[in-house]
């Protein structure tokens, strides 16, 4: 038997996980907030870290204030799924009618555009979410943010 007090090496219990830093979530609000102004939509923008912590906000004046919380959401909820948040409705068809009902229902879940995840060289590092707009307008705001960071869906 093996005394309980002696240093033994184990199997490392953690993992190494990258997640989008500040500087590059600060510039993918502010290229997003710049990309809304073209279009004339005021919003709010999100962007949260793998574990769905906030890394950076921004609201632009005039923006829904219910909209707040819906970007959040839209981030959290491609950052933890991987999935931009305009394509669950097609990704639910696949699945039985209880998970297309009670995933829906899930507090923070967003099942329309304008969520997408933040994906580096094959691994998400975070998940950017904008609201105020329509869903195309969200979406494509969102993806003005991931371009200034050099990434796509």
């Amino acid at each position: 038997m093996q005394n309980p007090n002696q240093n033994v090496q184990a199997e490392p219990c953690g993992v190494m996980q990258r997640v989008i830093d500040a500087p590059a979530a600060l510039r993918a609000v502010q290229a997003a907030i710049r990309h809304a102004a073209t279009l004339g939509v005021r919003v709010n923008v999100s962007v949260v870290d793998t574990a769905s912590v906030p890394v950076s906000f921004a609201r632009m004046a005039g923006a829904p204030l219910h909209s707040i919380d819906i970007a959040v959401d839209k981030a959290y909820t491609a950052a933890s799924f991987g999935l931009p948040t305009g394509r669950w409705h097609a990704a639910l068809q696949s699945h039985s009618e209880a998970v297309r009902a009670g995933l829906v229902l899930r507090p923070r879940f967003v099942a329309f555009g304008g969520g997408l995840p933040i994906v580096e060289r094959g691994e998400r590092i975070g998940g950017i979410g904008v609201s105020g707009g329509s869903e195309e307008q969200d979406t494509e705001i969102a993806q003005a943010g991931l371009s200034e960071l050099g990434l796509s869906i």
